[in-house]
């Protein structure tokens, strides 16, 4: 099974008249698992920042770089991507304490950093993996390649969907948004396939908000009806039961959806003011761009989405078209350039959510693959860093103002209570009401988990 991207255009053209184009898209609600406890929150926001955000230019600032700037190193440089790597670069943005937690942050981000006593940092984040597509791999599945279950498609799988006009799982995209390693790291592995992500393409034309039904509803109906009789008569006679139910659920899904979604991913409604400040009249279109996805991700998980994922876009001039984050060579620009593209719409997410009582159920994730060395390379950039990064979590019970673990004095590496992607889902499932050792699903003759044979619930950065 493979996902698909919905626009006006393909649902045009779908209308079950040519049911057999539905059988792409990995739509269905499911019934879910029994929850192992009470929960904190029941959706996830994943704010994917591809490519490397430099964490001792945001979230993880070091003085000592300023100090040492244009010095060696005064430890061994472990190989990532490059080698041509200089001399310790000091940050070019200004750090201060924000909020009465006194988080210190740079000002790259001003306007998350006035969300600092809502958002936890876990400063102390490692990889295993130093290239882009596998570090993507890595931080969605647990693991370096192909075929294994996404995160979203684990809590989907675990939960299901609150909405069954809805699929449970949804990333949020664009032409230049999805990250090396393709949409397969969005995918259902070797769960069944009506767990995988639908993608919800915001750049294409009239993105689905004024869809009219090709044929009657009801005529739908008794054409998705007889389907079901004809795939039920072959999975009798088929090993393939389990994909041809997953194919009839996402039929059944994709026709609820036709009403659903329309009404969804109409902003008109929404006040002007709440416009502005997600950014839809920002001078660069980037910001409005990314602002429409905070919205519609936060209308999301209003209608009972499970799990929504976001991406970014690149730069103007930037040739980077699948980690917009990864700057080499003048990263000042770049960070820069990425950085207003997201602040102001994803500050505008929490506050949103949190005046409308839903932060406290929805857990938000800003995260990318990796980080980025306290040392220069290129021309005043930064290479990869899976030794120690940051990223940060808001809402679904995390403690605000609170941070997990901690770098050296340069920012390389992680050297207090270390964390993996392991630890970071197991803390996730675990505020959603999973643990993260029982939630399995026998695969190859084993009980395959989201967190392999690791992880540990972040418990510090947890109310």
């Amino acid at each position: 099974m493979f996902t698909d991207t919905f626009c006006r255009r393909r649902f045009m053209q779908l209308g079950f008249g040519s049911l057999g184009g539905l059988a792409l898209s990995q739509l269905s609600a499911s019934q879910g698992k029994p929850r192992h406890h009470q929960p904190k929150a029941r959706s996830v926001i994943l704010c994917y920042m591809s490519g490397g955000v430099s964490h001792v230019d945001s979230f993880d600032p070091k003085p000592l770089l300023k100090d040492m700037h244009g010095k060696d190193m005064p430890v061994d440089i472990l190989r990532t991507q490059f080698d041509n790597n200089g001399k310790i670069m000091q940050s070019p943005w200004k750090a201060k304490k924000y909020g009465q937690s006194g988080l210190e942050m740079t000002n790259l981000f001003p306007h998350i950093a006035d969300c600092a006593d809502d958002i936890a940092l876990v400063r102390s984040m490692t990889a295993d993996f130093s290239e882009h597509a596998q570090g993507n791999f890595y931080m969605h599945t647990g693991f370096p390649f192909l075929g294994v279950p996404s995160a979203g498609a684990w809590v989907n799988y675990g939960l299901g969907s609150v909405n069954q006009n809805l699929p449970g799982y949804v990333v949020l995209n664009n032409k230049t948004g999805i990250p090396h390693g393709g949409k397969s790291i969005f995918g259902s592995g070797f769960l069944p396939a009506t767990n995988g992500a639908s993608f919800f393409d915001l750049d294409k034309e009239e993105v689905v908000s004024r869809v009219q039904p090709r044929r009657p509803l009801k005529e739908q109906r008794a054409s998705l009806g007889f389907l079901k009789q004809l795939d039920g008569a072959f999975a009798k006679r088929s090993a393939a039961e389990g994909d041809v139910q997953s194919a009839v659920e996402n039929y059944e899904t994709a026709f609820r959806m036709q009403t659903a979604v329309p009404e969804l991913m109409d902003l008109d409604k929404e006040p002007d003011h709440l416009k502005r400040a997600y950014g839809f009249e920002h001078e660069d279109p980037l910001v409005a761009r990314y602002g429409h996805q905070c919205m519609v991700a936060r209308r999301l998980v209003e209608q009972g989405v499970r799990f929504v994922e976001l991406s970014c876009s690149n730069f103007k001039g930037d040739g980077q078209r699948a980690n917009p984050w990864d700057q080499h060579g003048n990263l000042p620009h770049g960070h820069q350039e990425m950085a207003r593209q997201v602040d102001q719409p994803i500050a505008a997410l929490i506050n949103d959510l949190k005046q409308r009582g839903l932060l406290e159920s929805t857990l938000i994730i800003f995260t990318g693959e990796f980080g980025r060395t306290p040392f220069s390379q290129g021309n005043n950039g930064r290479d990869h860093n899976p030794y120690g990064f940051s990223l940060w979590m808001a809402g679904g019970g995390i403690k605000g103002g609170s941070v997990h673990g901690a770098t050296d004095e340069l920012g390389y590496h992680a050297i207090e209570d270390k964390a993996k992607v392991f630890d970071l889902w197991a803390t996730v499932l675990h505020q959603l009401g999973m643990d993260h050792e029982k939630l399995t699903y026998r695969y190859g003759g084993r009980d395959m988990r989201l967190t392999d044979v690791h992880g540990n619930v972040m418990t510090k950065i947890l109310l």
